[in-house]
């Protein structure tokens, strides 16, 4: 099976996830090949079993050059993808105080169903999907505790539909 990942890391998460989720792979004898969007081409993708990518989150969704890039990807119809965006982690309302409930954090977590949704109108098929926390007060943060064993879950979700 080869993998193509494609993300858009801005401060280095989707990067550690794409290398991590290449590195579980690969000791499956699974070939991954990562690639940043900035030096691919969407219309130019290379030949794989299944496509993966990657991008973090900007007010609740995807990063605008993400999402341009999904657009602009030319795959056939039927064609395989997982996908996985980092978010930042639950933290209290600046004006109440309260941590915002589970509902509530679903709703504002807008990247994988807008993604998705340009890549269904294109006729892929979707066999995984991950959220990867991001901790910290800033978009700087750090991946949240415990995120390698969320990519070598990430990694049996992939293959056990692949």
């Amino acid at each position: 099976m080869k993998i193509e990942l494609y993300h858009a890391s801005k401060f280095g998460n989707g990067a550690k996830v794409a290398e991590e989720l290449r590195r579980v792979m690969e000791a499956k004898g699974i070939q991954v090949n990562v690639h940043h969007i900035d030096e691919s081409k969407p219309k130019e993708l290379a030949p794989a079993d299944l496509y993966i990518f990657g991008s973090p989150t900007r007010f609740d969704g995807p990063i605008g050059s993400m999402r341009r890039f999904i657009k602009k990807v030319i795959l056939p119809s039927g064609t395989k993808y997982a996908i996985f965006a980092t978010h930042g982690d639950a933290v209290p309302n600046k004006k109440t105080g309260l941590m915002p409930t589970e509902e509530e954090l679903d709703r504002s977590r807008k990247t994988i169903p807008v993604l998705v949704e340009i890549l269904a109108e294109k006729g892929m098929v979707k066999v995984a999907e991950r959220i990867f926390l991001v901790s910290g007060e800033t978009l700087k943060g750090s991946l949240k505790e415990g995120w390698q064993g969320n990519v070598e879950e990430f990694a049996k979700a992939i293959l056990s539909v692949s």
